[in-house]
């Protein structure tokens, strides 16, 4: 697989309407258009805190998942906020992202941020 067909979409934003209207609309698109072979959601810093209190969001995480979305969040963020538990039972890989974001960038991934 072609770098080229990898995309990693950060999402740091804690604003709902960039995540409804902009973020997940792409990123699930990205996936299901097969825009891109793998495609990578990214949660950092606010936008775990609002994943986990909205029950919208939620259920778009859900569709993005089941369509084939890799999504990843920063265990730190997520410890920052109270929130890695919330976010591991809606099946969040909550882990140390520094490693894995320079290994991408590196790699010459696609890059968004939301």
């Amino acid at each position: 697989m072609r770098e080229a067909d990898k995309l990693m979409i950060i999402w740091s934003s804690g604003d709902r309407d960039v995540a409804l209207k902009v973020c997940f609309m792409y990123t699930n698109a990205a996936k299901k258009m097969q825009w891109f072979e793998e495609v990578y959601l990214i949660v950092w810093g606010p936008s775990a805190q609002l994943l986990s209190n909205d029950k919208e969001l939620q259920e778009q995480l859900k569709i993005m998942q089941k369509n084939g979305v890799v999504v990843e969040a920063c265990v730190n963020c997520a410890d920052m906020y109270g929130v890695s538990d919330e976010l591991k039972a809606l099946g969040v890989d909550v882990k140390g992202m520094g490693k894995p974001l320079t290994d991408r960038l590196k790699a010459n991934w696609k890059q968004l941020n939301f």
